[in-house]
């Protein structure tokens, strides 16, 4: 995504993921800056949705970490929210099998990770043995 740099820089906001309470902060964050956005009732199911599976993943298999919410606008105008979630946990051994739905290494029903990419237009993952996962999606209000 290319953005406008006639435009001022979008704001970003960053929360920690430490605790349990941590996951419902997130939730609002996300769902206020998605009404900002300009995104209709389903777009910010979908994006609180994502993060919220997002979120979880970060602190159940990561042992915690980051999301940072940022607005963006496209070359075309187009208005969207960019999630960042970051951990320090042991990564992801098997990609194929985590985006599998039904496949967990906790209690979950893994649909979490998967799920969150059928809800975004972008999806990059980024993860590696003992370097922890970071996630970034995308979504467009417009």
């Amino acid at each position: 995504m290319l953005r406008d740099q006639s435009a001022p820089a979008p704001a970003a906001e960053t929360y920690p993921i430490r605790a349990e309470h941590d996951l419902l902060r997130t939730r609002h964050a996300v769902r206020a800056a998605a009404v900002a956005a300009g995104f209709d009732l389903i777009g910010q199911t979908k994006i609180v949705t994502a993060a919220s599976e997002l979120v979880r993943n970060a602190y159940i298999h990561g042992g915690g970490g980051s999301l940072v919410v940022e607005q963006v606008r496209s070359l075309t105008g187009r208005r969207g929210l960019r999630l960042t979630v970051r951990d320090s946990g042991p990564g992801i051994p098997d990609l194929t099998s985590a985006f599998a739905d039904g496949y967990s290494t906790g209690p979950g029903l893994g649909h979490g990770l998967g799920g969150a990419r059928r809800l975004v237009d972008e999806f990059h993952l980024d993860t590696g043995a003992g370097a922890g996962t970071t996630v970034t999606v995308t979504r467009w209000a417009t």
